[in-house]
């Protein structure tokens, strides 16, 4: 998957692109795991100002499937999931590859100490997903219903 620009763009980040109605966020990073790590950032940055977020609890989770796209689709489903069950978004997220999936390691803040920028996101949609090797590492494009 190509990175659209012009400009060189750092080895790992993330971005909102505008998308009707709905929350588009593309990732990219040197591997797999910090890919999805930024794209679990992306989601969360659209929404809310994590500058200055002060962690207040960790969360693990294994997230398991078969391919890396629903991999992708289970790591974001955990945050809306830990959005809307516990009030918490992660400010820190590492990946560790596990058989089958990947062991997450959640630095959890209360999302109502943090600024409101933006819509909530509701649910992890397929329409067009994305995930997998370029040529520079890894890239991810994800939407979700807000």
């Amino acid at each position: 998957m190509d990175r659209p620009g012009d400009a060189p763009e750092p080895r790992a980040g993330h971005r909102s692109v505008p998308h009707t109605a709905d929350l588009r966020v593309e990732a990219w990073a040197p591997t797999r795991e910090e890919c999805l790590a930024q794209a679990v950032r992306g989601v969360c940055t659209a929404f809310l100002d994590l500058t200055g977020a002060t962690p207040v609890r960790t969360r693990d989770h294994v997230v398991r499937a078969a391919s890396d796209d629903d991999l992708l689709v289970a790591l974001l489903d955990e945050v809306v999931y830990r959005l809307d069950t516990d009030g918490e978004v992660p400010v820190d997220t590492g990946l560790t590859a596990v058989p089958g999936g990947l062991h997450a390691t959640f630095r959890m803040a209360d999302a109502a100490s943090l600024p409101t920028i933006g819509a909530a996101p509701k649910a992890v949609t397929l329409h067009g997903l994305e995930c997998g090797p370029t040529p520079g590492g890894w890239a991810c494009a994800v939407t979700l219903d807000v």
